[in-house]
């Protein structure tokens, strides 16, 4: 316990707010709920010692790699790895901490990768970056679950979105797609359900709240075909996906910075909406042209029928009041995009009008929650919007300069206005409190 917690009690037991042998309770009940709770600072610390015991070992062996026969080179190989994997054995077979875990855990990983690139030095194993990286993921997935481990768990989704950019991106000798990503991610999602349903308000839990979503963003590109015809849609359909993932009941009640979900996925339907604002993009033969990959649209078609599932969903619970127009803007999307591209402007009017609605519902949302982020979100999305047509409009400049003016004296207004009215409630909540 924090010595200004001990202060505290010593307080209310001089004002005589509670007895002595109510706050020696307390004191005890909060000294023994820690006990067996790893310390948090200790296990980063183990991690990242578990990290730099393993580089330096690595070190120490390069600088006089050449002058060893290949037997030493094989033996000093699998060291590391069977050091990893004595300790990993210690911490499963001893239930050691989650510190242990994490630490043996991650030395490990990195043990694995390391011994499988110097083996395949040393005896000459042809093959690339990508059959690598799929060796050392299948074979430490296991321990996620073997060690209930965080560390391993982040280090595997990061290790599987290179997968996939390597395979479906880099590798240009290749036109694989990186199906097996989507088995690793799903892989790890038992167990982020597990973090969810134990420490939703942990910070781990707010690391893959970023981490999942990212990895999926980047992933993407990967499947998107060569032609890329549908590759817009394929995304504005996950950021739509990845939105209403953020509004689900169990990670709407999270602070907006620790629901990565919600923020990269109502940033990516702007930015990708704002694309279709412009009407050199609709003249373009690339949305008239259909011919898709049928891969591409495979893909898209999954990821739209599950992004209305859980669209549907939340409708389902909530009402139509309980839905707002960033849940629902993907559907608008398709609608326009497969049946009225070919109507001369007026897609470029109605995504106009979508992105411009998206800005005032994002100020609504921010004034219905006394949320200053999102309703200047919600203002700079319109200011966006006005300065874009700025390059497709002949406009005057009085006339540009004139609407600045108007924009710059809604951001000071409105947030006057709700400043306002969040200290008018803040003076009669106090009021009735005396």
């Amino acid at each position: 316990m924090s010595s200004k917690f001990n202060k505290e009690l010593k307080t209310l037991v001089k004002d005589k707010v509670i007895s002595p042998e109510l706050a020696d309770k307390i004191e005890q009940y909060y000294t023994t709920k820690d006990i067996g709770k790893p310390n948090k600072l200790f296990m980063i610390f183990g991690i990242f010692g578990a990290l730099m015991v393993g580089s330096g070992i690595i070190l120490m062996l390069a600088h006089n790699w050449d002058d060893f026969s290949r037997v030493t080179k094989t033996v000093l190989a699998f060291l590391p790895l069977l050091i990893g994997q004595f300790f990993v054995g210690f911490s499963i077979l001893k239930n050691k901490s989650a510190t242990w875990k994490e630490a043996s855990g991650t030395f490990l990983f990195f043990a694995v990768g390391a011994c499988i690139a110097l083996i395949s030095q040393i005896y000459n194993i042809p093959g690339d970056l990508g059959s690598y990286l799929l060796t050392w993921i299948v074979l430490c997935l296991p321990l996620v679950y073997l060690l209930r481990s965080n560390a391993v768990a982040l280090l595997t989704v990061i290790l599987s979105t290179y997968y996939a950019v390597e395979v479906g991106l880099w590798n240009y000798r290749s036109a694989q797609t990186p199906w097996l990503y989507v088995v690793f991610f799903l892989a790890i999602i038992p167990h982020y359900l597990l973090l969810l349903k134990k420490k939703i308000s942990s910070n781990t839990v707010t690391i893959f709240n970023w981490m999942l979503p990212i990895s999926i963003t980047i992933a993407l590109g990967a499947f998107v075909g060569s032609k890329g015809n549908l590759g817009f849609v394929m995304y504005i359909t996950l950021f739509g996906l990845l939105y209403n993932v953020g509004r689900l009941s169990v990670l709407k009640e999270l602070r907006t910075l620790r629901n990565g979900y919600l923020i990269i996925g109502s940033l990516g339907t702007v930015w990708s909406l704002i694309i279709f604002t412009f009407r050199w993009f609709w003249d373009d033969e690339y949305p008239k042209m259909f011919t898709y990959d049928i891969q591409e649209l495979y893909i898209a078609l999954v990821l739209f029928f599950v992004t209305v599932t859980v669209f549907g969903y939340t409708f389902w619970k909530k009402g139509i009041k309980g839905i707002n127009l960033f849940q629902g803007a993907f559907i608008i999307f398709w609608m326009v995009y497969f049946f009225l591209s070919s109507v001369e402007i007026l897609p470029v009017v109605l995504m106009n009008m979508l992105v411009f609605a998206l800005g005032i519902s994002a100020i609504k949302i921010g004034a219905d929650k006394f949320n200053f982020g999102i309703l200047n979100y919600g203002l700079l999305i319109i200011s966006v919007l006005i300065i874009c047509r700025f390059f497709d409009t002949g406009m005057s400049f009085v006339l540009r300069g004139i609407l600045f003016v108007l924009v710059g004296i809604g951001f000071f207004m409105t947030n006057y206005i709700m400043l306002k009215k969040q200290q008018k409630i803040k003076k009669q909540l106090k009021d009735l409190q005396l």
